[in-house]
């Protein structure tokens, strides 16, 4: 049977969350309800994924090269987002501007499949903001912000997404 197949846009969610009890376990439903949906503000994703350096191991019996997984690190990752004209109080929208300062800590949250609660699809990364800056254009394009974080730590990946609270 063939694997039913979707587009990630409008299905995936991105949150930042300021703190995650248990890394190893993933975010609680408290935890994930209490961070900044960022979904509606990306334009753009990137990295968001562990690489892994193979380590050759050459030996004398062969012309062929051959290796071994090797170290994991995480990829360069950001966010490209709608960078609004004016950002009215209250209006319940994300600010990324002061949300994901240069140096802010926190945790990147990717439900991969979407909210659906069991489902391994859940990836928690710990972050810092590296850097945040503007694009500029001359040409027809919406004004866009670029946010590039550090993982700070090892991922914890594939992990269930919580059950909604009751």
């Amino acid at each position: 049977m063939a694997t039913k197949r979707f587009v990630r846009r409008g299905v995936s969610k991105f949150y930042f969350l300021p703190s995650v009890a248990d890394l190893a376990a993933g975010p609680t439903r408290i935890e994930l309800d209490a961070g900044a949906d960022l979904t509606p503000e990306i334009a753009d994703v990137a990295g968001w994924m562990l690489e892994n350096a193979s380590a050759a191991t050459p030996d004398m019996s062969s012309t062929f090269e051959k290796s071994i997984p090797g170290l994991d690190s995480a990829a360069d990752s950001s966010f490209t987002f709608y960078e609004p004209e004016d950002v009215p109080e209250g209006d319940g929208d994300v600010d990324v501007d002061v949300l994901l300062v240069k140096g802010t800590e926190g945790f990147v949250v990717i439900l991969r499949r979407g909210d659906k609660p069991a489902s391994p699809s859940m990836d928690t990364f710990p972050t810092r903001v590296k850097s945040k800056g503007a694009e500029y254009s001359a040409t027809n394009d919406p004004a866009r912000t670029v946010a590039s974080f550090s993982i700070t730590e090892e991922p914890s990946l594939d992990k269930p997404v919580p059950a909604a609270a009751a």
